[in-house]
């Protein structure tokens, strides 16, 4: 029996269980036209494809259960499983592992050819890169201002550039003027995704074959990747925080030789350099009793909070209130200059307003304010309201007039994967990711969204897409998800603005959803100055 044989059986309550009954609750209140079996039948096929469905244990029973019983019977005694009872109970509790051959049977019996488990090609933790890698006026200056301070005691300085003006550029080009300049030695890179890990490798594999004078290696150690002393010993390391972390707590012998060939240490996302996990790294790697390192950070945002001066001046203080900024002639704010010169879009920020149902309580108040952001049981209220959910797929729906690339930051894994699904019930091109989004499938959602075309898609994700993500031609951007960050917003809205001379756009939107007693932002330009007052 084919699977969409199966399907054509399922009465509308099985139907609305496969689908999931949020966006089944929505499709129906934008538009119930839509919601024919045929048509939600195909869209169960399109959102989890036939091979999901038989793959996940949950969708695999409620299907199950529409089996005739003679075919039930039959798929039983081909799964080869001792018969003890209902025959139904007892097919929804076959275990069925990935790749066996268990599986290629189910997927056989339903037409279909089993999932061939393909995995990108992992690169080697170590690669020799061999040395025109330009940059823009104002990020030379930049580079040559960091490396005079890093020249001087006591030898750390942060680097404040805005989102969207080269700052992972600009800091390859100082790490390569370093590495000539310092033979043999050793840099390291601290990050905090697998994303950006792997980016900052690439983009100084890149950047050396153009700058380097000698073969140096690229060391990878994150994730599942691990490295001897004796393969360390000259050019770039990038470390994961999650792996440098439990390496400093289980081998510190490892890290303090590390720390001894190190004359430079750089972090990006610098405004994190004071949490606990980057504090007992920093501890090991440039405060013990050894040859000082260099220390760069690397923010577009030079504070962690925006209203908690004593976290921000923790900051400032660890970086000796040293810090390297964009200074342009002729203007206060280097935001505008980058602006008015196609390095960053033309923005337009507005506020999306509607008539919620939901009401926050003096003790919910009384909550986001004890809090370092929004809490979590607030955010699944907000992202449970249906006028709030009907007004941001309305405004999507105008931004797709204008815009070929657009990105939603959703409040919850479930918020992101609602809209997403809502929007391609729709007629839009539209995707989720979230954490829980395997690795393959979420390469396929950028790669395709980075595809320079004229269609509309739509990206929907939460808690992924703020760091570690580049794709330039994206033009709009709406944020749904509310925030206490000026970091983590300045993030969002900087995944939107990259100008022409940055491979962007000329303008740019930002809608942002205005939520009655929680706090808001306005534009990057304003925030860009908003820490001054501390690093003074």
């Amino acid at each position: 029996m084919r699977l969409e044989e199966l399907l054509s059986r399922a009465d509308d309550e099985t139907l609305q269980l496969l689908l999931g009954k949020a966006p089944m609750k929505l499709l129906l209140n934008l538009d119930p036209n839509l919601a024919t079996p045929k048509q939600i039948r195909d869209l169960i096929l399109q959102i989890y494809t036939a091979e999901g469905l038989l793959q996940s244990s949950e969708s695999r029973s409620i299907l199950l259960d529409v089996l005739p019983k003679q075919s039930a019977e039959l798929l039983h005694r081909i799964l080869q499983f001792p018969r003890n009872g209902d025959v139904y109970y007892q097919l929804k509790h076959i275990g069925i592992r990935r790749g066996s051959e268990r599986e290629k049977a189910l997927f056989n019996f339903f037409g279909l050819n089993p999932p061939v488990r393909e995995e990108y090609e992992q690169k080697p933790a170590i690669r020799s890169s061999s040395g025109n890698y330009s940059l823009f006026p104002f990020q030379r200056v930049a580079a040559r201002r960091v490396l005079d301070a890093l020249g001087n005691h006591p030898n750390r300085v942060l680097l404040h550039m805005p989102t969207g003006s080269g700052k992972t550029r600009t800091a390859m080009s100082i790490i390569a003027e370093h590495l000539r300049t310092h033979e043999p030695t050793l840099v390291i890179w601290l990050a905090n995704t697998e994303e950006i890990c792997e980016q900052s490798a690439s983009e100084f594999e890149i950047a050396w074959s153009y700058l380097g004078n000698r073969d140096v290696g690229t060391y990878r150690y994150w994730g599942n990747r691990d490295l001897t002393l004796e393969e360390v010993h000259d050019g770039l390391l990038v470390g994961g925080l999650a792996k440098m972390y439990s390496t400093t707590k289980q081998r510190l012998d490892f890290i303090m030789e590390l720390a001894g060939r190190t004359s430079l240490v750089i972090i990006d996302e610098a405004h994190s350099a004071i949490a606990e996990t980057y504090q007992l790294i920093l501890d090991a790697l440039v405060r013990m009793p050894h040859p000082n390192p260099g220390l760069l950070g690397l923010t577009a945002t030079p504070g962690r909070t925006w209203s908690e001066v004593e976290i921000d001046e923790q900051l400032s203080e660890f970086f000796d209130r040293r810090k390297v900024t964009l200074e342009i002639e002729d203007y206060h704010n280097p935001v505008e200059y980058l602006v008015d010169n196609q390095y960053l879009a033309q923005v337009g920020y507005s506020p999306l307003f509607y008539e919620g149902r939901t009401v926050l309580s003096e003790t919910d108040i009384q909550k986001v304010t004890r809090h370092f952001d929004i809490p979590d049981d607030i955010l699944r209220r907000l992202a449970e309201d249906e006028m709030r959910n009907l007004a941001i797929i309305t405004e999507l729906e105008n931004l797709s007039k204008r815009h070929k690339r657009i990105l939603v930051f959703a409040a919850t894994v479930e918020h992101s994967d609602v809209l997403a699904a809502v929007l391609q019930m729709r007629g839009f091109d539209a995707d989720s990711i979230t954490a829980t989004t395997p690795s393959r499938r979420r390469h396929q959602i950028i790669d395709r969204f980075k595809q320079d075309t004229q269609e509309v898609r739509i990206i929907c994700n939460f808690g992924v897409l703020t760091t570690g993500f580049d794709a330039p031609l994206t033009s709009a951007a709406l944020i749904a998800r509310p925030t206490k960050s000026l970091v983590l917003y300045s993030q969002m809205v900087g995944r939107a603005i990259r100008g022409p001379k940055a491979g962007g756009n000329s303008s740019a939107e930002i809608v942002t959803v205005v939520d009655y007693n929680l706090p808001g932002f306005g534009s990057v330009a304003a925030a860009f100055n908003n820490w001054e007052d501390i690093w003074e």
